[in-house]
């Protein structure tokens, strides 16, 4: 069974992330790209913090009061980008957002990122998961004006 299909083991993993985020503390390092983001609609404010170095995401750190899905999905996601080059990122992330939003996607791309897959079924709830995408999103973004 995997976890798209295991309710248990989606609920295990987001609840561990969101007692034991990865990452979790900002440093005071001017090599790092910074960007607030928050939800409107809830208590959700993170401030993320993103090292890029020859195209490869090198670091990803947050900090700050969010929801379990919004805590959990920062989490994995820093998981998931940490290491990869940049392109590769913008891949994941695309493919990301468009399961939230029940578009086709590539779920080979997302690995532990699918345990959302079901957040769609609670349309309060994407804002929750898309908080470090926007984030993270705006911070590769600002790598391009460069």
């Amino acid at each position: 069974m995997n976890i798209v299909e295991d309710k248990e083991l989606r609920r295990e993993i987001i609840l561990d992330n969101y007692q034991n985020p990865m990452n979790k503390g900002l440093v005071d390092d001017s090599n790092y790209i910074m960007e607030n983001t928050n939800n409107e609609s809830c208590i959700d404010n993170i401030d993320m913090q993103l090292r890029v170095n020859d195209g490869v995401i090198e670091d990803i750190r947050f900090d700050g009061e969010a929801c379990a899905i919004s805590t959990s999905a920062t989490s994995i996601m820093i998981r998931s980008l940490v290491g990869k080059r940049v392109e590769e990122a913008r891949k994941i992330l695309k493919n990301y957002k468009n399961m939230l939003e029940e578009i086709e996607y590539d779920s080979n791309l997302l690995g532990e990122l699918n345990v959302y897959s079901d957040v769609s079924r609670q349309p309060n709830r994407i804002k929750c998961a898309l908080l470090p995408y926007n984030a993270i999103c705006k911070m590769l973004n600002r790598l391009d004006e460069v």
